[in-house]
């Protein structure tokens, strides 16, 4: 068993799997609408909801913050190999690489972007990166149960085996001369992307297609990981939708 916790992770996991909740553990001083939502949707779906004071809620997760709430679940049988996402899948891949992404709260973003812009998998180093945290699946509000995350031992290795597939890389790179309004984003691709401050490291920057940078008109320099991200595979994404069209050109 594991703990999800916050009421966006609980609700989307009894949602879309309620059959993997054993328990649902709700702060007993909880009386607002979403506490009350969420024993309703429970109720509903035959999941056991237990009022328990803030202390134990503490106990159960460690200190991360759980809005009041903690589920006892079954983890999810989520592919851990690339190669197990990329089979059968019905459109060109759409992949989220990460290099050196070591906040949990930025990996739980970027999953939560990642599933909202369709992307098939996000893959990141086992080193420099935090790994899939309860803090992470919290911030994820559910896409934890949605995006694979794979991790692999060496990502150099990895990226060029995604290219011998025929997977383009387009990398994330504040000196990179050509935007990423103005570059190559059609046909399988992956998106890789770097720690805000850091970037990407040299070999992961020299294992990338092409560079690409994500125009800054303002006073800041940088965005945050998981807003580039964002960005980046919204960009895609619509290049998809309008590809897509009848009669469309090529973009």
């Amino acid at each position: 068993m594991k703990n999800l916790t916050g009421f966006h992770a609980v609700t989307s996991r009894l949602r879309q799997r309620p059959q993997t909740i054993r328990e649902i553990y709700v702060d007993a001083e909880r009386k607002d609408a979403r506490a009350k939502e969420l024993r309703e949707l429970a109720q509903r779906l035959d999941v056991r909801v237990i009022a328990v004071d803030a202390k134990r809620l503490d106990g159960m997760t460690g200190g991360v913050r759980h809005q009041g709430v903690v589920a006892q679940a079954e983890p999810l049988d989520m592919p851990k190999f690339i190669e197990d996402v990329l089979e059968g899948l019905e459109e060109p891949p759409l992949l989220l690489v990460l290099d050196g992404v070591q906040d949990p709260h930025n990996l739980g973003a970027c999953l939560r972007v990642a599933d909202g812009a369709g992307a098939h998998a996000v893959i990141a180093p086992k080193d420099r990166s935090c790994g899939l945290t309860t803090a992470a699946i919290k911030v994820a509000s559910g896409a934890a149960e949605s995006v694979p995350y794979i991790v692999v031992t060496n990502l150099a290795r990895t990226m060029r085996e995604l290219k011998e597939r025929g997977i383009w890389l387009a990398g994330a790179d504040d000196s990179a001369p050509q935007s990423i309004y103005e570059s190559r984003l059609d046909g399988a691709l992956g998106l890789v992307l770097g720690a805000e401050g850091e970037g990407l490291r040299r070999l992961t920057r020299e294992s990338c297609d092409l560079l690409v940078s994500i125009p800054m008109l303002g006073a800041v320099a940088s965005l945050n990981v998981s807003v580039a991200s964002g960005i980046c595979l919204y960009e895609a994404r619509r290049r998809r939708v309008a590809a897509a069209r009848p009669g469309a050109a090529p973009k």
